[in-house]
């Protein structure tokens, strides 16, 4: 039934102004044409997600989006998000070895990181 429809992540926060600029300024998005009350619409890649404000803005602990990329592209964004200021998380997980903040799991990459609600954001590099 909704296997055909592209998902669309609704992302929560507290404060929409912060938001837009972390999301905007530090992640590169522009806001899509869409409107929505109380929130922002952005495109990415053939998709769209959105924040809205909450009260419940930042109660999630797990990750809430994450981005699939190439290994070039991997490389790239953890380090054009490293130099726009962005700190990676890390955690005990089995199976899983950090270098300098990236998770490496075989051959597959990752990195966490979290939006200023505390939201959980990933970016991943699957094996090719």
């Amino acid at each position: 039934m909704l296997s055909s429809v592209a998902p669309v992540p609704v992302i929560a926060t507290a404060d929409l102004s912060r938001a837009r600029a972390f999301y905007e300024e530090v992640l590169g998005f522009t806001p899509s044409d869409h409107e929505m009350p109380g929130g922002v619409t952005y495109r990415s890649g053939g998709g769209e997600f959105s924040i809205y404000v909450s009260e419940f803005a930042g109660t999630n602990k797990a990750t809430a989006m994450s981005f699939r990329l190439s290994r070039a592209d991997f490389d790239s964004t953890t380090a054009a998000l490293r130099a726009a200021g962005v700190a990676f998380d890390t955690f005990d997980a089995p199976g899983v070895t950090w270098q300098d903040g990236v998770a490496h799991m075989g051959d597959y990459r990752a990195v966490w990181f979290r939006d200023p609600d505390g939201n959980v954001l990933g970016v991943t590099q699957p094996p090719e």
